[in-house]
């Protein structure tokens, strides 16, 4: 993995996660990818908008969901866009602010969720043998 994907994921808090979760981690990984994947789509619908409102809950989910699986940098960028959503909210502001925020969040997310499949899944890790020969 490469730096910048290996420190998405503190991967002492995901072996945690993953042994507390024994059997019930892969659905809930599932879950944390579709919820993840459906919070994302809001604020990024909901900046378009210029409505800080509909930010804040799916943030606030996000960011609950990703520290569950030791994503801390996704949680710490979601929770920086769920406050700055409630403070534009409190002040009746538009988010236009969030904007360079909620750009970087998909593409976290999406490295997120593909280090924690390639540290999860032997299908995604292997490689071909060298010199294998193909059938």
């Amino acid at each position: 993995m490469s730096g910048s994907v290996e420190n998405t994921v503190d991967w002492t808090a995901f072996a945690q996660a993953r042994r507390d979760l024994g059997d019930g981690f892969v659905r809930l990984f599932g879950y944390f990818r579709e919820d993840g994947a459906k919070a994302i789509a809001a604020i990024e619908g909901a900046v378009r908008q210029g409505q800080a409102a509909p930010i804040v809950l799916p943030a606030h989910k996000l960011k609950s969901e990703a520290r569950e699986f030791g994503a801390e940098a996704l949680a710490a960028l979601a929770e920086d866009i769920e406050l700055s959503a409630r403070d534009c909210v409190e002040w009746r502001q538009n988010p236009a602010d969030l904007v360079e925020q909620v750009v970087a969040l998909r593409p976290l997310y999406e490295a997120t969720v593909q280090a924690i499949d390639e540290a999860t899944n032997p299908l995604k890790s292997r490689r071909p043998a060298f010199g294998a020969a193909s059938r």
